[in-house]
């Protein structure tokens, strides 16, 4: 009987060549294919961006050698890294720190969600565009939907790999969604006015807090 086959650890290369490939619906398109020297920052950080940091995760996207990340697909020659150089280098990346307080100054985006097992995303709000002013207007719709929701505690969730931020959960009621509205047609102006016609349907509001 042959031996069974077996791939050696291997340290982490500093660079890796990828090829990657727009996919359509889960298929690959007949696009050319785009070749590409990445540093193993580079695809560990898109990896974790999937994965989360789980290390188990990781090794074994890097032993299949393909991941699916925005509409792409990216490929390499899989290998088996060493457990404790990856280790290492995920070490270099933020972990999820539930002892963080919701800032409200740290607030990139707000994300309006549906209720459910799967929510939908319904509103995803920048604060450069919610910032905007009203004329004659002191207060913007971004200042008074975070003190809405400072007033309410929004709970720490996880550490966002792909955003590169702490998220923080506000979970909605009837009194925060009549506030929000009312702020809505009091301080929005334009295409943010009509956006926000979804904050009735909403459950819940996910803070995007940079580091």
């Amino acid at each position: 009987m042959p031996a069974p086959a077996y791939s050696p650890l291997v340290p982490l290369p500093e660079t890796i060549p990828v090829r990657y490939t727009e996919e359509e619906a889960g298929y690959v398109t007949v696009r050319p294919i785009v070749r590409q020297t990445f540093r193993i920052e580079e695809l560990l950080d898109m990896i974790l961006s999937v994965t989360g940091k789980d290390a188990a995760r990781v090794g074994q996207i890097l032993h299949s050698g393909t991941i699916a990340y925005h509409f792409f697909r990216y490929s390499w020659a899989g290998f088996d890294a060493d457990g404790a150089e990856l280790a290492a280098a995920l070490a270099h990346f933020p972990d999820p720190d539930p002892s963080r307080a919701f800032a409200a100054d740290r607030c990139t985006h707000a994300v309006f969600e549906s209720g459910g097992a799967n929510p939908r995303n319904l509103l995803e709000l920048g604060r450069a565009s919610a910032s905007k002013r009203r004329w004659l207007r002191g207060e913007s719709f971004w200042d008074r939907l975070l003190e809405i929701a400072a007033a309410g505690n929004p709970v720490y969730q996880k550490y966002s790999y792909e955003r590169r931020a702490d998220l923080y959960r506000f979970d909605l009621n009837p009194g925060n969604v009549s506030e929000i509205a009312e702020a809505a047609k009091r301080l929005a102006a334009g295409k943010l006015r009509s956006a926000l016609h979804v904050v009735p349907d909403a459950a819940r509001i996910l803070f995007v807090c940079g580091r």
